[in-house]
Order: structure tokens, then C-alpha cells, then sequence
């Protein structure tokens, strides 16, 4: 049994579910998402609230049991109140900037780095920090490990796009071994 897949999702006022087939449709104030769902999985709507149950016990069914009502439960939180990753740049002369709905990089590199901006995602620059913000909680996360993989952090000075917040392990450069040490 999965304990998460057990647990019933409540359908928040201003949220709309629709099921039509293996097909979820999620609409709420920020957008709207669907789903296709797996045919071993069965998906309910019952007085305000989304029950997710295996057709049959498999051990395949059981897997994606609790992963099934995951993605419906964060479905249900990106239409009502959307998801959002920050980043900060570091780096002396290492800037973004929008141009239109796409984000543009210099971060060292000779030519600029510019990165088109999805359907449902949208990026907001401020000073050295970028937002990346969406209804879809995977297509955010996503988008935001591309936009960090342009220049991950080195570990010697710490420059590069980094999440906030993460912690960085720093290495200690060569020493300058001296001319005494040696004789």
C-alpha cells in the first residue's frame, strides 16, 4: 500500500477538475494543466476531493500509485498559487537582463547566452538574483537547472548561476611552494 497514494486531494474553491478517459484537466486562477494518467492507475472525483487507486495490485501499479498522486497534488498547488526558483549570479561582470519574454546572460562567456522563455514560464530579473516562475512545478524546476547549467559554480572562487541558498564547497587553490623549503 503507498501511504502517500492513499491520501485523498482536496480540490481548493476556484479549482476546477475535469476527468474524461486516462485524461485530468486542472483549471484554476494561474492556468490550467492536465495529466494523462497510466492505465494501471484509476483516478475519482468525490465530494471535492481527487482519490487516486491502482486498477490492479501490481508491483508496477503500486509504483506509480503514490507518484501519480503527487503530480495531481502538485498540479492542484501551481494553478491556485504557481511555483517559483530563484537563482543568483555571481561573478564580477556576470549580469542577466530581459529582452522581451526571453532571458540573456553574460556570464563570461564571449557571446551572450540567451535562453527562450516557454509557454507558462516567465523570468524576472533583479539585480544579480533571476526568478523562474510557472504553474508547472516540473517545467519550472526544470527550467531552472538549464539556466544554472550555462555556468554551473566553480569550486575555487565560487563563480557561476547557483540556486539561493546553495551551499557551495570551496577548494583551496595551489600553494606557492617557496625556493628555502626546497634545498
Amino acid at each position: 500500500m503507498s501511504r502517500i497514494g492513499k491520501k485523498p486531494i482536496e480540490i481548493i474553491p476556484g479549482v476546477e477538475a475535469k476527468i474524461t478517459g486516462q485524461k485530468v484537466l486542472i483549471k484554476g486562477p494561474q492556468g490550467e494543466l492536465s495529466l494523462l494518467v497510466r492505465p494501471e492507475i484509476k483516478v475519482e472525483i468525490k465530494t471535492g476531493q481527487i482519490f487516486v487507486t491502482p486498477q490492479i495490485e501490481t508491483k508496477k501499479s503500486r509504483a506509480f500509485w503514490g507518484t501519480t498522486r503527487a503530480l495531481l497534488q502538485n498540479m492542484v498547488k501551481g494553478v491556485t498559487r504557481g511555483y517559483e526558483k530563484r537563482l543568483e549570479i555571481e561573478g564580477v561582470g556576470f549580469r542577466a537582463e530581459l529582452e522581451g519574454q526571453d532571458l540573456v546572460l553574460n556570464v563570461g562567456f564571449t557571446h551572450a547566452v540567451k535562453i527562450k522563455a516557454p509557454q507558462n514560464i516567465k523570468f524576472a530579473v533583479d539585480k544579480n538574483t533571476i526568478i523562474v516562475s510557472g504553474v508547472d512545478k516540473g517545467l519550472v524546476g526544470e527550467m531552472a537547472a538549464k539556466i544554472r547549467r550555462v555556468r554551473p559554480p566553480e569550486p575555487y572562487k565560487g563563480k557561476g548561476i547557483r540556486y539561493t541558498g546553495e551551499q557551495i564547497r570551496r577548494k583551496v587553490g595551489k600553494k606557492a611552494v617557496s625556493t628555502t623549503a626546497a634545498k
